[in-house]
Parts: structure tokens; sequence; C-alpha cells
């Protein structure tokens, strides 16, 4: 503790001094505090100095009862008509009733110092006093006193007079200034270079980044396309002597949490080059013109260490299609920032030797312009991971995590379809935190199964008040859920269902998707009638409905119209589609098809959700006794896997491959290719016609 405590000391005394506490940081460097240090000890210094020498005051009476009595006054000196300076005679200097008022130390009196001095007053009073005094006290003629007058300048006092406030004028107005500068986000500390690049470059000598390309798991397509841009900016020769030019830029384009920006990251360690970086919001500013100037600010920088890579992240921040924004005119300051990153990019001049990266999850909204050939060369896509890369970020994340020998990453890799890398690292933390939660030593299996719940489902809420009634309604619900999905041939494998309150959730049924890329009608069709089942089971149990059904209603109303306007698969339409993949209609307040067309998908939209409920209401009634035996289960263990369904309904056709194991598979998140979760949600609070949100 004790060290620690040494550490923080020495840590604020370097960050006070202005020393360099990192790896590479051997000796001080300038700070501004040192020059205010400095002044304040040379003008404490002066003031000692030019006090008097450390002179004491007395009072008239005591010169007169102690000094003009004894006869001990040698000569007495009037400084500016204003101040006696008296000289004792040196035998009077070690009397003891001097002590009060004799120096300590170096400054003890000498002949050329006086030993005390007072204010004489209006000087022809002084005189009369000091006559009336000497004869008083029988001083003859050669030990009358001779008063000398002296006039002295001090320059010093007067500099320090005038020098002094100004002074202090000007340290507040600096420190106003960079609070200020501060607070606006000027470039470089100071309220006048507002217009600078706020960009943070990364050269050869930085040891700020510690990732490179093998910190990076998955993505080896994106990696290809990224080490050639590095490849060419360390060997460029190799591309030029076949006539190839350098790419102008790459855009990396992907779901949230998929590793775009820990790309950028892995080029700026990897590159032997200057690396600018700078978020898309930092050239918006609240004033009119300072986007672009940041922009020339940071591509004159960027030329003057060409070759170099600048990386703009979140760049859909200022490179949003201009006339999209109907709520600004042509001084969009936006826009205005987004013509002149255009103009640097591929304007007259050329930008030899600079390469821009960007990364955004909303390709679609940018600005055709910018996506053009010439721009942005590349595309390069960071999709979410298949199954082996899931494994490879696994690998990735759990290095730091004390985990249980023989934990199988196969295993967790498999049970998280459609999960980012965010995602996977969340999972990796989450698992260390519930298994410090148990007090356990290692992370074992288990504990990531409850971190997988945990993130998907939230936190279980046992404590929460439920009815018998209500317990009863969830279970049928879950059950006809469960049932359903089983017994269709193309819906999504079930592996848990559980009826404990798990976030605003009421009960959930976890499902394991397949992992394809396409996805034909026969399984549209199948998965909205498992997700129908819940609703189907009241209205056959109960002969009532609840709102609980509101989370599966809304996805299979989605998907229905999806199937209708997006993929063309109804016989009434066609093969028509009103999917505009270029967002060019985003803020059209027309639709693509007249209103008889409207009505028409409105009633096939209907005709699928309907036939689809009748096909699960079927399977139920079919398979009641299973339905029940199922639910009453459901009601003593709260939870159950695939194995309790595959012994009361046997087998599933073309059954899915799972790895066993009663706690095995765990769930996912809304939608596919994630794992899928139908959840029943809240009642509604008084009042209110809806349910709340799951």
């Amino acid at each position: 503790m004790q060290g620690t405590m040494d550490n923080k000391k020495k840590q604020n005394l370097n960050s006070f001094f202005g020393k360099k506490t990192n790896k590479d940081g051997d000796g001080p460097k300038f700070n501004i505090y040192w020059i205010y240090g400095i002044l304040a000890v040379v003008f404490i210094f002066i003031n000692i100095i030019y006090s008097g020498s450390g002179t004491e005051k007395v009072d008239w009476q005591r010169f007169e009862r102690e000094m003009m009595k004894d006869h001990e006054v040698e000569k007495i000196i009037v400084i500016n008509r204003e101040v006696a300076h008296v000289y004792l005679k040196k035998g009077s200097w070690s009397l003891e009733k001097y002590d009060d008022i004799r120096p300590k130390g170096l400054s003890a009196w000498s002949e050329n110092s006086p030993q005390c001095v007072f204010n004489i007053g209006p000087l022809e009073t002084f005189e009369d006093k000091l006559e009336k005094i000497q004869d008083k006290y029988n001083y003859n003629e050669e030990e009358r006193i001779n008063v000398s007058y002296e006039t002295k300048k001090d320059f010093l006092g007067d500099a320090l007079g005038w020098m002094l406030p100004l002074i202090i004028l000007v340290v507040i107005w600096l420190f106003v200034f960079r609070r200020m500068s501060g607070g606006a986000g000027g470039g470089a500390g100071n309220i006048f270079n507002v217009g600078k690049s706020k960009a943070r470059i990364f050269d050869k000598e930085s040891t700020s980044v510690k990732v490179d390309f093998k910190s990076v798991a998955g993505l080896e397509e994106a990696k290809v396309e990224i080490r050639e841009i590095v490849d060419f900016l360390k060997n460029p020769k190799k591309y030029t002597d076949l006539g190839g030019k350098i790419p102008k830029g790459a855009l990396l384009i992907g779901p949230p949490g998929t590793g775009k920006t820990l790309l950028a990251k892995a080029v700026a360690g990897e590159a032997n080059v200057p690396f600018f970086s700078i978020s898309g919001s930092d050239f918006v500013e609240m004033f009119v013109g300072v986007g672009a100037s940041r922009v020339r600010d940071l591509f004159k920088q960027a030329k003057e260490k060409a070759p170099c890579i600048v990386f703009i992240d979140e760049i859909d921040a200022v490179g949003r299609a201009r006339g999209r924004n109907v709520n600004f005119g042509s001084n969009d300051e936006r826009e205005n920032t987004l013509n002149q990153l255009l103009t640097e990019m591929d304007g007259f001049g050329s930008n030899v030797g600079v390469i821009i990266l960007a990364a955004t999850n909303r390709a679609d909204v940018l600005d055709p312009a910018l996506m053009r050939a010439g721009r942005f060369d590349r595309q390069i896509h960071v999709e979410l991971p298949d199954l082996n890369e899931r494994r490879e970020i696994f690998e990735v994340h759990l290095k730091p995590i004390k985990v249980e020998k023989g934990l199988d990453i196969e295993f967790l890799s498999k049970q998280t379809p459609g999960f980012s890398g965010a995602d996977i690292a969340n999972i990796c933390n989450e698992a260390a935190l519930i298994a410090a939660r148990k007090n356990k030593k290692k992370v074992q299996r288990q504990d990531f199964l409850d971190a997988v719940d945990r993130i998907v489902g939230g936190l279980e809420r046992k404590n929460k008040i439920i009815t018998s009634k209500e317990k009863k309604t969830i279970a049928f619900h879950e059950a006809g859920h469960a049932t359903v999905s089983w017994l269709l041939e193309h819906a999504n494998p079930l592996v848990k269902v559980t009826i404990v309150p798990r976030g605003k959730s009421l009960g959930a049924a976890w499902y394991l998707p397949e992992e394809r890329q396409i996805t034909t009608a026969e399984q549209l069709n199948d998965e909205m009638c498992s997700a129908l089942g819940g609703r189907a089971s009241e209205e056959l149990v109960f002969k009532s409905i609840s709102t609980g059904a509101l989370n599966d209603l809304e996805k299979v109303t989605k998907q229905a119209y999806a199937m209708v306007t997006y993929f063309g698969m109804s016989t009434e339409l066609g093969n028509i589609s009103f999917y505009d993949s270029s967002g060019q209609s985003e803020y059209s307040f027309h639709k693509p098809y007249s209103e008889k067309t409207a009505e028409l998908i409105d009633k096939v939209v209907k005709e699928f959700v309907d036939e689809s409920y009748k096909k699960a209401l079927k399977i139920l009634k079919d398979n009641r006794k299973g339905l029940d035996e199922l639910a009453n289960l459901l009601l003593e263990k709260e939870v159950i896997f695939s194995e309790d369904l595959e012994r009361i309904f046997g087998k599933r056709k073309n059954d899915i491959a799972r790895t066993p194991g009663k706690k095995a598979v765990v769930s996912g998140k809304k939608a596919t290719p994630k794992i899928s979760v139908k959840k029943k949600v809240s009642r509604p609070r008084s009042g209110d016609d809806k349910t709340g949100k799951t």
C-alpha cells in the first residue's frame, strides 16, 4: 500500500513538472507551470531583498526614552523627507533591550545598515522635537546628532506598481482563453485554431497502438485487401513497375460491432507510415465553415507527411447524401463539409501517397459522389462472422480470462450464430463477471451459457409477482411455441423453453437457427406458424386470448408484408418488389404503388397470417396430449430443454445436428440469423391498450 501511495505521489509530481511517465519518456518536457513557479520565486525574493533589509520599525516614544535618553544614537538619515533611518553606536548593538528588533542570521546589523526606522511626520515638527529632546537630555556640542537628508528613487517598486496589475490581467486573460478553447473544441488548444484539424496522428515512433493484424480474428477477406494497401505504402515500386496506381480510398462497410474500427487500428499498428485518425463528427461544429476548414487542414497535414493513411470513423456523420435533409437549405454546414471532402479526395490537385480509410454501418445514406471510383475505389464488406471466425474471435477474447481446463471453444462458437465480434467480447466479459459473482476460481462452460442468456434475454426476475392463472397461461403459451416448432419440418430447431421472467418478458422460447444465405417460402411460412403457436395454444386451451402475443404478432406481420412487398412470394402480386435498396425514396411522401394495390397487399398479408394461424391451431389440436404434458412440465420445472420435447414428441423431421447436453445449447438475439427468441411480454398498464416492449 505504501508503495502504491509513493507511486501516486511520484506521478502527481511528474504531472505537475511536465515529466513524461510513459515508457518512451526518458526526460522532462517543457511545461508552462515552470515559468509561473520561477516568476513567483523571483518576486518573493525581490520583496525580501528590497523590503528594508529586515530593519524593524519603532515608534517615537521608544526612540526617545531608550535611544536618545541613553545617548546611543550616532546619526539619523531622513530618506525622501518621510522615513528616518536610525544608526546606533557600535557599542549599543549588543544591548539586551534591542533583542526584539535585532535581525537574526545573515541579516545582522552592520555599519552600513540602520538599526531601526520610524516615520517622522512633518519635517519642521520633527526637527523641533529632536532639538527639544537633545536639550532635555543634556546633549553637548560634540554629542549633538547631525541629521542628513537623502532622496532615493525606488525604480523596482515603481516598475512593479504599474507592471504588476498588467501582468495579472494578462495571466487572467490567458487562463480564460485556455479554458474557452478547451470547452469550444479548439484544434490546438486555442480558440483561434478552431478551424484546425482534430485528427490524432500515429507515426513510427508512436507506441500508442498495440493492435496488429494478429489481434483481429476472422475478417480474412477484409484483411487481404487492407494488407494490400499497407503493402503498397511500404513497397510501392512493386506495383508502379507494372503501371498500377495507388488506390485513393477504401470504405469499410458492415453491421455494428463487426470490427471495422479494430481493423483500422490494426492498419495503424502494421503500417510504417503516419496514420491520421479522426471521427466524422469531429468535422461538424456550431460555427459556420469550420467543418470545411478542418477538412482542408487535415489534408494539408496529410500531404506534408505523405505517404500516409487517413482514417475517418463513422463517415456518415458528414457523408450523408446531399439534398436528403429537408430541414436545411443550400447553406447546410454538413453539405459544405462534404463538398470540401469530395474536392480534397479527387479534386483538381492530386493527393499522391494519401490513402483514405473510412468506416460506416450506414452505407445506404452516403452520397453517390463519395462512393464513386476515384474516391473510395474499394468497398470492403465486414460481415458478421461465420462459425470458424467466431471460434477465432473466442480464442482472442478468452486469452486474458482464466477458464476451466478443456473448455470447448467449438461448442461456444456453435451456440452463437449471428453474434458480432463485440457481442462475443461482451459474452466473455459477462461470463467472467458471473463466475466471480459465484466466487469461482475458473470460468466454466455454464457461466458462458448464463452470460448468453443474460445478454440476450436480460436478468432473471424470479421475484416478479405472477398469479397462478397467469403462470399457467404463460406455460401453455410457451408450450404452444415449442410444440409447433418441433413438429414443423422447416421451423428453427428449439433449444430451450422457460417461463422464468427475464427482462421485460414473462417467458421465452429459444431457437438455434440454421446459418443460411437464402430462405425459402416454406421456411418463412413455418417460422410464421411457429410464432403464432403461442396464441393458438391460448385459444385452444383457455378459449380466450391475451396480450402476451404482442411480440409474436409484430414479427409475423412484418414478415408477411416483407414476403409480399419485398420478396414477391404471393401469387396475387407476382414477382414484384417495392424494396428500395438505394434509399432514394427515404424522404418520399408517396407510396410506390396505387391504393388498389395497397388493398390487395393488405388482403394477401391477412390471408398469409390466417393460414399460418389455422395451421398452428390444427397442429396443436392433433397433439393436445403432448401440449398438456409439456405445459405441466414447464409449470413444474420452469425450464425445459430439447431432450424433453424429444421424449414427448419423438425426433424432429429433418433434424439439424445439435450438440447434446442438458444445458448445452443457449439462445441468441431477436431474429435470424441470430438465435431467435420468442418472448411473452408483460401485461398492459392501466389505461394502456398496448403491452410493454420486449
